[in-house]
Formats: C-alpha cells, sequence, structure tokens
C-alpha cells in the first residue's frame, strides 16, 4: 500500500475515533441534558442536539436505513477516490471526510440520529447549526479539496504553430 493512501486511511480512522469518543463524552455529561448549554470558549457552546436528518436537518423525515443507505455508497465511493488518489492533499482530505462520514452512519445507525454538540457564535450571531468533530472534518475534508483543486496545474498543450 501507498504511503499517501495509508494516510488518508489512518487519517479516516483517527477522525472516526476522536468523533466517536467526543460523542460519548457529550451523551455522558449531565450538564447538556435537557437543552442545557456549556460555555467551552467564548464563541463555542456545547449544546446536545439529536439530527435525524442531514445538513441542517433537511430529510429528518426519511428511513435511517436509507440515510445510511445513501451515505455508505458515498464513504465506498470515497475510499475508490481516495485508493486512486496520487496527491498528499487529496489523500488526506478524503480520509477527513471519510472518518467524518462513517461517525455520522455509525450514530445514525446506533442511535437513529446524528449527535451534535458544537455551536459556534459570534456575540448574538450564531452559526445556523450544531455541529460535530465529524462534521468538521467533512468540512475541512471538502475545503482541502477545493483548494487542491484550485493550486492544481492544467498541463499544458504544445502549441501546434511552434515545431
Amino acid at each position: 500500500m501507498n504511503r499517501k493512501r495509508a494516510c488518508g486511511l489512518a487519517l479516516a480512522a483517527a477522525i472516526l475515533l476522536a468523533d466517536q469518543l467526543a460523542k460519548l463524552w457529550v451523551l455522558a455529561t449531565a450538564a447538556l441534558t435537557n437543552g442545557h448549554v456549556l460555555t467551552l470558549l467564548p464563541f463555542l457552546n456545547l449544546v446536545l442536539v439529536w439530527n435525524p436528518g442531514i445538513t441542517f436537518g433537511m430529510l429528518g423525515s426519511a428511513s435511517k436505513i436509507i440515510l445510511a443507505g445513501i451515505a455508505s455508497a458515498v464513504i465506498l465511493a470515497l475510499v475508490i477516490w481516495l485508493w486512486r488518489s496520487e496527491k498528499w492533499l487529496k489523500s488526506l482530505a478524503i480520509g477527513a471526510i471519510t472518518g467524518g462520514a462513517i461517525g455520522n452512519v455509525a450514530d445514525r445507525l446506533h442511535y437513529g440520529a446524528v449527535v451534535d454538540f458544537f455551536q459556534a457564535h459570534l456575540g448574538p450571531v450564531f452559526f445556523p447549526y450544531i455541529f460535530n468533530v465529524g462534521d468538521s472534518a467533512i468540512c475541512c475534508g471538502v475545503a482541502a479539496l477545493m483548494l487542491e483543486s484550485l493550486l492544481e496545474r492544467a498541463p499544458v498543450a504544445a502549441n501546434s504553430g511552434q515545431r
């Protein structure tokens, strides 16, 4: 197995572990029950929310099996993409997305909903949704893929007029 592939898979496993451990800690923290909010940093709170849907709670009424099935198909596609990746940034980005996605599928299958708990804000202005470690990894991975795409140089075609 090449190093880029192995590092992408290792990052996926590390993110999955961090995501699941953070969720277990949040679920074991009695202070977060019944909508209570814990201030973690001046711009970040902890509050327990169950998300039965996907981003922003969309498709919340869909079956957890259907959503988990769709997410599992996406994870399979990500693993294939990672396996074929030949660039470091792309391999790590895909690994981050994969680890976060697996964590959310595990929640959906185990609890019937995804455990979300980070609430970001700037003073009285709150980020529109509450998220978890896996969601953060997915967003960072997508941002890294976008950056990699912008930095990638397209092959320059030879000028047919020059000989």
